[in-house]
């Protein structure tokens, strides 16, 4: 058994990470709030945007004529691997890295053997992860929740759209998680490159109608698919980002309500330990008295 000198040094420290947990879950809250507007303003930009894109490209050849929708045969791929900075978020960067890991074992496995995989990390941890692994792992843009904007995602988006169109890549494709409550993150993966086509019932149902573009329909469409792109790369972001303080407040959380469980325990060890302690004095000293008495 512990003597109590150590189980009041464990209850101390205990007390002092509960604090330190709960400190980190309000701060958590706080930015969560923030990420979750975020988002859920983004979305129907984002979805409209692409609904428009379908609209005005179906059917138009300019569409399929466009750098970002050419389909080449799969030699070297480029996974958007969207993790976060820091830690003490329970599983948010281990599921990102094992979605991808899945997604290049079952998908591209030859390319992988080939070493023409590679990763661009935005953020650290999943930077970290795949440097282990030892893949090629492009840091440029690793830092970008330190300071998170919309200019920093679209370099980003510019550098892959660039990339894919000089045939540096031939298939690009985002993993992240996709934000739907406080205690619940869904892994996405999602083509980036080459622009997945529209769907047929789509373009079935803007057939038979007549726009009239303005300016022409080449400006609209050459201007809407960099846009789009860089709005979906973004989004993946503003998803993950609002994800991980979801995940970081349920993991502080959850650590506090252990920590709280576990100074219970201690507690109760330490009354145990004492009242032991002083019932063993009390032997002692009666011993010693009946002792001194048949002297």
């Amino acid at each position: 058994m512990a003597s109590l000198k150590e189980v009041r040094s464990r209850i101390t420290s205990i007390i002092s990470t509960q604090q330190i947990t709960k400190a980190m879950k309000m701060v958590a809250a706080a930015k969560l709030r923030r990420a979750q507007d975020n988002i859920i303003q983004m979305r129907p930009y984002a979805r409209k945007l692409s609904e428009l894109l379908s609209t005005v490209a179906a059917g138009a050849e300019l569409a399929a004529d466009s750098p970002y929708n050419q389909v080449r045969p799969i030699e070297r791929v480029l996974l958007i691997v969207v993790t976060s900075d820091r830690g003490l978020a329970g599983a948010f960067n281990t599921n990102v890295v094992k979605e991808a890991l899945v997604l290049i074992n079952e998908r591209y496995p030859e390319q992988n053997r080939r070493g023409n995989v590679e990763i661009m990390a935005i953020g650290k941890r999943g930077a970290e992860a795949f440097l282990r692994r030892g893949y090629k792992v492009n840091t440029t843009f690793v830092d970008t929740f330190l300071s998170l904007s919309f200019a920093k995602v679209r370099a980003a988006a510019e550098d892959v759209m660039n990339a894919f169109t000089a045939g540096q890549y031939d298939q690009v494709e985002i993993v992240f998680n996709e934000f739907k409550n406080v205690a619940t993150q869904i892994i996405r993966s999602e083509q980036f490159l080459p622009i997945v086509s529209a769907p047929t019932h789509s373009a079935t149902k803007t057939t038979n109608v007549n726009y009239l573009f303005e300016p022409s329909e080449e400006e609209i469409i050459t201007e809407l698919i960099p846009k789009t792109l860089k709005i979906q790369l973004y989004k993946a972001v503003l998803e993950s980002n609002a994800s991980e303080h979801g995940a970081r407040m349920t993991a502080m959380d959850k650590a506090t309500e252990n920590a709280g469980e576990l100074l219970k325990e201690l507690k109760l060890v330490y009354n145990r330990t004492r009242q032991a302690a002083i019932t063993k004095e009390i032997l002692e000293i009666v011993g010693g008295a009946e002792a001194l008495a048949q002297q």
